[in-house]
């Protein structure tokens, strides 16, 4: 199933997406949390490591 939407993505005129793991420490605990975001267009990718 994972092919047919990466394929489905790729089709027409789309921008570039990437999957982006950010590593964030929790104010609980104090362990590293990984946050996912799925799929970001590339411009995004900045804004979304720069935000805390």
């Amino acid at each position: 199933m994972a092919k047919k939407v990466v394929a489905t993505l790729k089709t027409g005129a789309t921008k570039k997406y990437t999957k982006c793991i950010k590593m964030v420490k929790s104010e609980k605990t104090g362990a590293y949390v990984f946050k996912t975001q799925n799929i970001l267009e590339e411009e995004d990718i900045k804004a979304y490591f720069a935000e805390k």
